[in-house]
């Protein structure tokens, strides 16, 4: 026997529709739940994989400029014995001038090689300075990126657990929810999903409560409940914007009201007997 085939989402009825949408909202509500007992644990693992990308970058970078001033002190130290060579053959060329001017050509050479090595001395001071600055600016990062690596496995634990055990629940939700979009014309669909969108608790079709909206809780005209109670027609709270659904459409038995007590009666009765 052929399977009956789906109903197209414009022939449904009103009331179908309306029970459809309700239907819809009640899996995307289960779907928000399971995300909030998820909580901000998402973020946390993002924000520390960020930090640790963050703290590795600069660390690597560190150790380069650290890597450039082990070189530059290794060059002034070059340039140190370059200079001390120099000037010990300068003095020993002093021994053999033969005038004063080659004399003093001789002087004013040593002077400035002594000169280039105080300053290549005060540089490579500089150098180990900064050299050690850094060196502790990298054991401090590498200590908070090993603090950070604890934190994101611990987080990643928790979240991994939780997506363990509601996974396969929220597919379930998923599926179904996507199965009843196939029912719902797509017009409605968008309106539904913008209201839900623009909707603090995410609801965008709830049920009258005590003769008022179940989102924002406005009061209801008696002919628009009465509307909303005939199903022959969406209609909105002109205060939220959500869609209104009666009691028993969601499922939801209508809360008895209140009887009023007659005293009216009784006064009047004991005002007669005063008056007899």
């Amino acid at each position: 026997m052929a399977k009956e085939a789906k109903k197209n989402p414009q022939e449904l009825t009103v009331e179908q529709k309306l029970k459809t949408l309700y239907q819809l909202q009640t899996m995307l509500s289960k779907i928000d739940e399971i995300k909030t007992l998820r909580g901000e644990l998402p973020l946390e693992v993002q924000d520390l994989e960020d930090e640790i990308a963050g703290l590795t970058t600069r660390i690597e970078r560190i150790k380069g400029e650290i890597a450039e001033l082990k070189t530059s002190i290794a060059g002034k130290k070059v340039e140190i014995e370059t200079a001390k060579a120099s000037v010990a053959k300068y003095k020993e060329q002093q021994d053999n001038v033969r005038n004063n001017r080659e004399y003093d050509f001789l002087s004013k050479e040593i002077e400035f090689q002594t000169l280039e090595i105080e300053l290549c001395e005060k540089r490579i001071r500089e150098f180990s300075e900064q050299q050690e600055e850094k060196t502790k600016e990298v054991e401090k990062s590498s200590a908070l990126l090993e603090e950070r690596q604890k934190d994101l496995e611990v987080k990643k634990n928790e979240l991994d657990e939780i997506v363990s055990e509601t996974k396969q629940e929220e597919e379930k939700l998923r599926d179904k929810a996507k199965e009843l979009e196939t029912k719902i014309e797509p017009r409605l669909l968008q309106s539904f999903k913008r209201i839900r969108k623009n909707s603090r608790n995410g609801l965008g079709i709830v049920y009258v409560q005590r003769d008022a909206c179940g989102g924002c809780f406005n009061k209801i005209p008696p002919q628009r409940q009465l509307d909303i109670r005939s199903r022959k027609k969406i209609i909105v709270c002109e205060y939220c914007g959500r869609i209104m659904i009666d009691p028993e459409l969601a499922g939801v038995a209508p809360e008895p009201k209140a009887e009023a007590v007659k005293e009216k009666p009784a006064r009047t009765r004991k005002r007669l007997t005063e008056m007899d």
